[in-house]
This record gives C-alpha cells, structure tokens and sequence, in this order.
C-alpha cells in the first residue's frame, strides 16, 4: 500500500479501535462520564440550600462563560432553539404586516417562528450543493415590507454571512443568525452567532454542545436587542422585581440543573469539536475526488464550517443510502422537502409576488442531501468504514484502497 493517503482520526482515550459491524448514524448513548456529571448537577442543585431551579446563578455563570467565549456583548439563556428564534424575531419588533426573508430549505421552526409573531415568511432560494441561503436570490425578494432576513447555518457550513450583512445594511434589514447548528465554528474568524443584529446558539442533544434536554441562548451586541430579550423570556418581566409585566413575553426560562451540566463540560468543549473536526476532515479528504463523480462534500479546512451533521449531495442520494445501509453504515434525510412546499406553509407561499417564486435550489438540495455519522464517539476504523463505503459506491478505493487510513 501506498503511504500518502488520510489518515482517519485517532480514538479518544479508552475507545476500542476496531472496527464496527455497523456504523449507526447517532450516538443516542450518553457518556459514563456525562451520566456522572449530570447525577451530580442534579444533586448540586436540589440540595443547595438557595433552592432556586431556574434562572438562578449557574445560569448567569453560563451566560458569562459562553459570552467571554464568544466575544458576544451580551448572552441570554433561554429554553430552547425554537424559544431562541421567536425571542430574537420579538425583540427585534417583528409583527404583523412585516416580512422576514428566511431560507427555503431547512428546519421547520425558521418559518414556523416568523408566523409565531404575526410576520410572512418570504423564502428565499439557496445554493443546491450546500443547502445555504442564497444572498442574490434573497436581494431578489426584498420589498417594503421587508424588515429582517434569518440566515442560517445548515448541517456542515455557515452561510454566507458578509453577503448577508451587505445586502441587510443596503436594505435596513435585522440580521437574526440562526447558528443554531454551529458552536464552536468561525468565519474569518468571527464566532458563529455573532454576524447578526441577534444570533442563537441550540444546546439540543445532538448539537455540537447539545446536552440532556432542551436549551438554548440568544446572543447580541445591541444593548437593547439584548435588555428585550432577557426580559421577553420570562413574560416580560424585569428580572428584579416580579410580577410586574412590562410586555407580552413568554416562558422560555434555563433550567439551573443544565446550566451546572453545561457548565462543567464548557472546559472540554474544545476537545469535542476537535474530534468531529477530526471525522469531517478525513470524509473530506477521502471525498474530494468524488466531485467529478457526482458527489458534493464539504470542502477541507475549519473557515466557516460547522460540526453538526456532515452531508453530502448526490442525485444517486437514495441509491447510495441503499448502499451505504447494505455496507453496515446508517445515513439520515432530514428536509426531503423544502419548506414552502410543506402545508403548513401553504398560505406564505399563495398570490403573485416574491413569496410565490420557484426555489429550484431548495428542491435539489432536498432531493439530493444525505447525511453520514459525525460524532465524537466514531473509532477510526468506523470512519474508515463510512468513506469505504462511500468510495466505494462511486467506484473509487474498495475496503483496502489506497486512501485507507492505514495505507
């Protein structure tokens, strides 16, 4: 074998290398380790003699941690990465008779949330190869109504963040940056989560910092923006003195039972990253070769990338999941249809306007993305299993190629 092909990442400490008979597409099993630690959050927490279990002083220990990290002006802790958006959209002034431009590809609560205050969702086309919002396309559908537009971050890219600032500061449009996906990932670095007016980060399970439950935080430069959020998601009061509601808000509080878990793994939160970083350069690497073939993959390198979900794009998308399931490997689909095209959008896409215009972008991007295991308990030989196969369906490298991690 030759010796100059990628080498799948290193095991952490403790994880056995060989290699699997099948590659699951999840890790649903929480860590020894993060078991501990959240037995120990809970004991913290309900045998401290504050007795306080929401938004108490964990909680702004997590805001002042996640905001020294990220360089925010200000971070708020909210109930969930769906509260997080609609809290942005209400802090922004966002309503009745306003437009929002969002993308027509993605996660359900991008319109769902822009309905939630009243507003239209116009969507906007995005790039077929990466799923991202298309910074033309959106210019496209800009009118008078137009008052804010949501980028977002889609499985393994950030948006196209300096386009969309551009064109929001040419048109006067608040910037809320769905970052939901995208902890710990940076453009000309510039945090994810930062770009926009409003930025959120989702601690959802999953996540790159997903932990046992629902969570999520705003983050905003604008000291405003920020004082209307915090006091939005606890029904519109203060935070000193209660029971005096200033405004309409909701319950969208952090539970302090989290906020000691998150807290306590903020400190490995780098190591984490790394090791998906490590899994998602490899599948680069051993992909590149297959643009020519029919398969788009992320491209090499950390500028703009997100560590969330790694997806590729193929037109053969149903044959290789097909494949890949044969070969031991599990793939997910998670938007098979762009968001316009749901009945639940139906009355945001009705009449003559830009609302109503075609998005093929979307269209492709659903029928073609599939997604591959990215996490950081993956063992080398799991992830030389998963290009294996990959390679192997569009005809490069078997089992024993060249470009196998061992070469």
């Amino acid at each position: 074998m030759t010796t100059n092909g990628p080498t799948a990442p290193t095991a952490p400490a403790g994880m056995a290398a060989a290699a699997s008979a099948h590659v699951p597409y999840a890790h649903p099993a929480m860590s020894p380790a993060d078991r501990e630690l959240l037995l120990t959050s809970v004991r913290q927490v309900a045998t401290d003699p504050e007795q306080k279990f929401i938004l108490g002083r964990r909680c702004a220990a997590l805001e002042r941690a996640l905001r020294d990290r990220t360089g925010a002006g200000d971070v708020i802790a909210c109930g969930s990465g769906t509260g997080a958006l609609s809290l942005a959209l209400r802090a922004a002034r966002i309503g009745p008779g306003d437009e929002v431009i969002v993308p027509a590809f993605g996660a359900e609560p991008l319109a769902a949330c822009v309905l939630g205050v009243g507003a239209t969702p116009v969507f906007a086309d995005v790039h077929p190869d990466s799923g991202l919002l298309d910074p033309a396309d959106a210019e496209r559908r800009v009118t008078a109504r137009s008052r804010a537009i949501v980028p977002a971050h889609v499985f393994s890219s950030m948006a196209d963040m300096p386009a969309v600032c551009e064109l929001a500061a040419r048109h006067r449009l608040e910037v809320v940056e769905d970052a939901a996906v995208a902890q710990g990932a940076t453009l000309r670095g510039r945090p994810a989560g930062t770009w926009g007016d409003l930025g959120l980060y989702s601690f959802y399970p999953v996540k790159p910092f997903g932990m046992a439950g629902e969570g999520a935080i705003v983050l905003s430069d604008d000291t405003e923006l920020a004082r209307a959020t915090r006091m939005l998601r606890n029904h519109g009061q203060d935070g000193v003195n209660r029971f005096l509601h200033h405004e309409i808000g909701l319950n969208s509080r952090f539970d302090e039972i989290h906020a000691a878990f998150q807290l306590a793994r903020l400190p490995a939160l780098d190591e984490l990253l790394a090791r998906r970083r490590a899994v998602a350069d490899y599948y680069s690497e051993r992909f590149a070769p297959l643009r020519d073939r029919g398969l788009a993959a992320p491209e090499p390198g950390a500028d703009g990338r997100c560590l969330y979900v790694y997806a590729v794009y193929t037109p053969h998308r149903d044959a290789l999941a097909r494949h890949l399931a044969a070969h031991g490997v599990g793939s997910r689909v998670y938007h098979p249809s762009p968001l316009p095209r749901l009945a639940a959008f139906a009355p945001a896409r009705t009449g003559d306007g830009p609302a109503a215009a075609p998005w093929p972008g979307a269209d492709r991007a659903a029928a073609r993305h599939l997604a591959l295991p990215l996490h950081p308990h993956l063992s080398p030989a799991q992830t030389r299993q998963v290009a294996d196969a990959v390679c192997g369906f569009f005809g490069l490298d078997g089992p024993d190629g060249p470009d196998g991690p061992d070469s």
